[in-house]
């Protein structure tokens, strides 16, 4: 197995992160391992993100192992609950687990950690 790629039993892990995510915050992940077929990761992981069937309401996580790229690209609905630097946040949070070999790991935790800075407050109204 080539460094960057994801077991059958890694996919049914982040399947299962993907869909508690979903759940906790209300909006679609998706991610994409693999080469940019750019040279602009940014611009790639964008078109990716803007194929996706409804991508105001989604989150894209590109990587790109080989490039050592990672993107996080959100939908409109999602940046009303979700700042940059919460995305930042979780990019580092990745890069440091993937930096040390742990793709699962790295998506893992950056899945989590934007599913719940992107979670609806609850609010009492008087």
């Amino acid at each position: 197995m080539a460094a960057g790629e994801l077991t059958g039993a890694d996919r049914l892990a982040l399947d299962r992160t993907i869909r508690l995510a979903e759940q906790s915050c209300r909006f679609e992940f998706s991610v994409y391992v693999g080469p940019a077929e750019a040279d602009d990761t940014r611009a790639w992981a964008t078109r990716l993100h803007n194929r996706l069937v409804v991508p105001s309401r989604s989150v894209l996580i590109f990587v790109d192992t080989a490039r050592r790229a990672i993107e996080v690209v959100t939908g409109g609905d999602v940046r009303r609950h979700l700042s940059d630097a919460e995305v930042e946040l979780a990019v580092i949070a990745m890069s440091s687990e993937l930096s040390s070999g742990g793709l699962l790991s790295g998506l893992q935790r950056g899945i989590s950690m934007l599913a719940e800075h992107a979670r609806p407050q609850n609010t009492l109204h008087a």
